[in-house]
């Protein structure tokens, strides 16, 4: 078991919305309103809780090798947790995991095995494939199902997910898949080409994450 399945997805979600109201102006940040709850309180925009973006790599998000880099050729069909990193206004590399929406889940299977609903354009050689890790029902981080390989199961609920078809539900209480995160691979590095195709926990409508998507846009621009 992770740190992250242990985490309180509401207090670390107040965590997070107080730390980000709370940054200062001195960073060079704009603010946006942020689609985290239906109060939409507003935040300010920091590299490091920027959402994934394209450009950015992947790194290990724990164990031995947290904040090194994921490697396409030690990636199996056993989950990999990753963060983005990518870099700030100034061009210093950030790791992008103050937002835990950003916490990612990393898989490679065998050729044949990923199937549509998944997007198959968005993965790597239709082998690799890339999800936000945080479960669509109340944001606890899902696993592997140590049952079905391939299978995704979350402790808090008894979400089930099925990671070759883009992650969609096969059981329990969560309203929609998990977001997938479209890749690219560069030498043997991961590389985001995009933002995540669907909305990820937190936001509670496609139109709210779409907006927040140009907010973002338009901030970085």
């Amino acid at each position: 078991m992770t740190r992250y399945k242990k985490q309180d997805p509401e207090i670390t979600r107040r965590k997070f919305i107080n730390a980000a109201m709370g940054t200062s102006a001195g960073v060079g940040v704009l603010s946006l309103v942020s689609a985290l709850g239906s109060a939409k309180p507003v935040f300010r925009l920091t590299a490091d809780v920027a959402p994934p973006m394209k450009g950015d790599v992947l790194v290990h998000a724990e164990g031995p090798n947290q904040g090194q880099v994921v490697k396409a050729s030690e990636l199996s069909d056993k989950l990999v947790r990753a963060y983005p990193k990518g870099r700030d206004s100034k061009g210093t590399e950030v790791i992008r995991d103050k937002d835990p929406t950003n916490i990612l889940a990393v898989y490679k299977f065998a050729p044949g095995t990923l199937k549509e609903p998944t997007k198959l354009d968005a993965t790597i050689d239709a082998q690799i494939v890339a999800y936000g890790d945080r479960c669509t029902h109340a944001g606890c981080n899902v696993g592997d199902d140590p049952k079905t390989s391939g299978h995704m199961f979350c402790p808090c609920h008894s979400g089930q997910y099925d990671a070759t078809q883009g992650c969609r539900v096969l059981g329990g209480p969560p309203p929609a898949p998990l977001p997938q995160l479209p890749i690219k691979q560069e030498g043997d590095q991961l590389v985001v080409t995009g933002f995540f195709l669907s909305r990820p926990y937190g936001f509670n409508k496609e139109e709210d994450w779409e907006e927040y998507i140009k907010k973002v846009e338009e901030a970085m621009a």
